[in-house]
């Protein structure tokens, strides 16, 4: 039992820890099915090279103005907005989760590519 309270105890201590000397800012992971989804065509991840050309990186897509993680969900559900190669349902519970992670990569800084 002791053992038990003693790990449940540094569990958060270790969530805490950075790298040693790292600055650097983790950058969150899609959810699982994401990939899937919609990485055929969009680059979810950085370095954010979209597979297919025409299709913006989850990274351009979360730095247009005005978007919200509400805009994005709102049109996420409304499926006759989609492309037809974007044919495809998502639950309500995978646009949350799809939305909430994009809009993790708004950046401040962020430039659009050429």
């Amino acid at each position: 039992m002791r053992t038990i309270a003693l790990l449940a105890a540094a569990v958060p201590l270790a969530a805490c820890q950075t790298a040693s000397g790292s600055d650097a800012v983790m950058e969150p992971d899609p959810p699982a099915f994401v990939e899937a989804a919609c990485g055929g065509c969009h680059a979810i991840e950085p370095p954010f090279l979209s597979p297919n050309p025409q299709s913006p990186s989850f990274e351009a897509i979360a730095n247009r103005p005005g978007l919200s993680e509400d805009t994005l969900g709102d049109w996420l559900m409304d499926a006759h907005n989609y492309p037809e190669v974007m044919d495809f349902d998502l639950s309500r519970a995978q646009v949350d989760q799809i939305a909430a992670y994009m809009i993790t990569l708004r950046r401040e800084d962020y430039r659009p590519q050429p």
